[in-house]
């Protein structure tokens, strides 16, 4: 577990539904996915980039909903950058490590607010 933080910290989050639009490989890179995510009128679209590659095709992504961290400061990975992060949970499939998606319902409009 990692040290407990306030509830001040937590808030400095931007935690929101973002509907993937576009799914790709990038041709540069082994490890990356590059998604295409629509937050809504407030923020608009974002790419985001997430090293799941191995795991996940594309077509898994496109026109679902996921929780994701819009307020990261802009990250170089490889040729691209990326403008935030898909949150996912940790896991195990065949005894290997395996990140686990969490899609959600498409109720949840993007752009709307995770708390």
């Amino acid at each position: 577990m990692k040290a407990t933080i306030e509830y001040a910290d937590f808030d400095k989050l931007d935690l929101r539904v973002g509907l993937v639009t576009a799914a790709e490989v990038p041709t540069w890179s082994k490890k990356l996915m590059q998604f295409t995510v629509d937050f809504g009128p407030e923020i608009g679209t974002k790419t985001i980039l997430s090293g799941i590659q191995a795991w996940y095709t594309p077509e898994e992504f496109v026109g679902k909903r996921f929780p994701f961290v819009v307020n990261l400061a802009e990250r170089k990975m490889g040729e691209g950058v990326s403008q935030g992060m898909m949150i996912m949970a940790d896991g195990m499939i065949d005894g290997q490590e395996h990140p686990i998606v969490l899609p959600l319902p498409e109720t949840a409009e993007p752009g709307t607010v995770i708390r």
